[in-house]
């Protein structure tokens, strides 16, 4: 097993394999550093099942074993190595690993400086922790998927960016650094209870501060960024692609209305009785050319004005090549590990597999 460089670097990390959440929180700890092995099933061994697919990407930067849990020999493996890991992460239902008998009683027994970290929509508590269920599932019962959308139409579906990885990897990566640190002062291990569903509701605290005072109503498109202000949203351009507008700012907004053409119309910006005429004066201002004419135009200012790129298309538009926001690997693009370090530099580097032998004896120095 390679030596790793990163700020992460020495953090050893067992990922039982999952779906979800877990893949990318490993991904992007391997990415900074991290020494993590994931565990998988034997059967999954060399199958492209859906999850698999993106595992060239998702499955970066570390090194894979295969480990049959339901069987004494490999629990046992599995438990030497936790006993030279800083922490695990796992995503089964609550009581699945209590009853594989690697719980986290178990595994402190073994390592007491032990980070466990468990990931599940629902928590591992509560009246609904033990019902299955996905992203759409979660987002459901923390108001933010009430808050997406149009005006008397079902909430829109949207990218598994918000629940799964926002609510649910970050907040896993948020808590496992903390309770890393708080072992490296304390000697003491800990769990982590990592649940998409308060994830969820903890990046909602804005809306939810600004309800009471008024600030916010509790309606899809009813206010200033969920699509019903004319200056905060999307047009549809003359060649059927579309921009992104966000001028919330007076004078981005002056910009904006000035390299549209509608100077002249007198605007109050803040006046909610005029938005429906301006989105009608935005929408057919922006149906006159086509998205990359609006791009160029646009251009050099402050109007906040974007094309909406398609997946094909970011890796090539000129901001992200000079910060090589994604990398070319196998033919492909990926992204790249972010955020950025100045004093160490994150590496990529292909998934590989080792029999568990050859960890535990890498891990043993």
């Amino acid at each position: 097993m390679a030596t790793r460089s990163g700020p992460l670097a020495g953090i050893r990390i067992v990922e039982l394999d999952a779906i979800g959440p877990v893949p990318l929180a490993a991904m992007l700890l391997a990415d900074m550093g991290a020494d993590i092995v994931r565990v998988a099933r034997p059967q999954s061994a060399g199958v492209g099942d859906w999850e698999d697919v993106g595992g060239d990407v998702l499955h970066r930067s570390r090194t894979v074993t295969y480990l049959d849990l339901k069987q004494d020999d490999d629990r046992a493996r599995l438990l030497e190595l936790i006993e030279r890991a800083d922490a695990l992460i796992e995503g089964y239902r609550p009581g699945v690993m209590e009853r594989l008998g690697i719980g986290p009683d178990v595994c402190l027994a073994h390592n007491p400086r032990l980070v466990f970290g468990r990931m599940t929509g629902w928590g591992q508590s509560g009246p609904l922790a033990m019902r299955a269920g996905h992203d759409i599932n979660y987002l459901a019962i923390t108001g933010a998927l009430h808050a997406m959308g149009e005006p008397g139409a079902p909430p829109l579906v949207p990218l598994n960016l918000v629940g799964d990885y926002g609510g649910g990897a970050m907040f896993l990566i948020f808590g496992l650094l903390s309770a890393l640190l708080a072992a490296q002062k304390t000697g003491r291990g800990q769990v982590v209870d990592a649940c998409i569903t308060d994830g969820v509701t903890a990046l909602m605290s804005l809306f939810y501060a600004w309800e009471p005072k008024g600030l916010w109503q509790d309606a899809p498109a009813s206010n200033l960024v969920d699509g019903a202000a004319p200056f905060y949203r999307c047009y549809t351009c003359a060649d059927g692609r579309h921009v992104a507008i966000g001028c919330l700012e007076p004078k981005f907004f002056a910009q904006a209305v000035e390299g549209l053409g509608l100077s002249g119309r007198g605007y109050d910006q803040n006046d909610r009785a005029g938005w429906p005429a301006m989105r009608a004066d935005f929408t057919a201002a922006f149906a006159t050319r086509p998205r990359d004419a609006w791009a160029a135009h646009f251009a050099g200012t402050d109007a906040c004005v974007t094309p909406v790129l398609a997946m094909g298309e970011a890796p090539l538009h000129p901001h992200n090549q000079a910060r090589q926001t994604f990398v070319r690997r196998n033919e492909s693009f990926q992204p790249a590990p972010a955020p950025r370090l100045n004093a160490t530099v994150p590496e990529i580097r292909e998934p590989a597999a080792a029999e568990i032998e050859d960890i535990i004896r890498a891990w043993s120095r």
